[in-house]
């Protein structure tokens, strides 16, 4: 089954129907708090309007929940990384049970090209993040690791 596309060809995620709806999930990752009444007023809609679409796109999957970040001080505590991991043949799902049980590790996912898997981990200190790098090359199954230290989050839509 086919993504829908627009009337440039692009695709878009299922229930996002046009502009407005892409503007309106634009307003809400930069403030999920923002009143209904403050969205129609930016959107240059009636209320009713915004509370139908959200209806809708909550209804469809489009937006499945808001959330809190927190701010600049509590996230800027430790260090963050982004580690590509390189398997044997065969050993992956030992080694992302392995994985899977260091508190540090916020996201891993399989990827294609050089890598077998992309973590992104959190440690406390640089001194932290070291000594799991180096935990994390011992895992049986690992043959190599690429770490890049975040220096800084330019754009951050994750929640």
């Amino acid at each position: 089954m086919s993504k829908p596309t627009s009337s440039t060809g692009s695709t878009q995620a299922p229930g996002i129907k046009d502009p407005l709806d892409r503007e309106l999930i634009h307003l809400l990752q930069a403030n999920a708090r923002e009143s209904t009444a403050t969205l129609a007023r930016k959107l240059g809609v009636a209320r009713t309007t915004v509370v139908a679409r959200l209806a809708r796109l909550e209804a469809s999957g489009a937006i499945v929940g808001y959330t809190t970040r927190l701010g600049s001080e509590a996230a800027d505590q430790g260090v963050q990384a982004f580690v590509g991991i390189t398997v044997q043949p065969k050993a992956g799902r030992e080694v992302v049970a392995k994985l899977s049980r260091f508190p540090e590790l916020r996201q891993l996912a399989s990827v294609s090209g050089e890598y077998d898997y992309m973590a992104v981990l959190r440690a406390e200190s640089t001194m932290r993040l070291d000594a799991l790098l180096d935990e994390l090359g011992d895992i049986e199954g690992v043959i190599k690791t690429t770490s890049s230290v975040v220096l800084a989050l330019r754009v951050d839509r994750t929640s």
